[in-house]
């Protein structure tokens, strides 16, 4: 599986494997609507990245920028879970921690996609 030679890849793994061992400890109210949607939401981040180094070069900007957007919701999801005590100070700030390095690393990919201007 080359997809893991990929460091965007594994840590959006890691995450996934971080929500999924916390999901023992969320309230059972909270378990199956919020935390649903962020174990659901980081999955279809992991699925897109793999999705995108299949794609043509032409084709990734876009859809890195669909991934982006599924990375702020994933944020908000995250956020919101804190707010409504479904999990700890702690471990809202290992997965903000989490979120903010793939954030960062998605944006240094889309950054790096971008047509370099010709000197003057």
């Amino acid at each position: 599986m080359q997809q893991f030679d990929v460091p965007i890849v594994r840590k959006t793994y890691e995450l996934h494997q971080t929500l999924h061992d916390f999901q023992r400890t969320i309230p059972k109210a909270d378990r199956y609507t919020i935390w649903q949607r962020c174990e659901n939401r980081s999955l279809e981040i992991l699925e897109g990245f793999i999705r995108t180094t299949y794609l043509p070069q032409n084709m990734r900007p876009q859809h890195l920028l669909n991934i982006s957007a599924h990375v702020d919701m994933l944020r908000i999801f995250i956020r919101l879970c804190f707010d409504v005590k479904a999990i700890s100070q702690k471990k809202f700030i290992d997965l903000q921690a989490k979120v903010d390095e793939i954030g960062r690393m998605l944006g240094g990919w889309i950054k790096s996609l971008k047509p370099k201007a010709p000197p003057q």
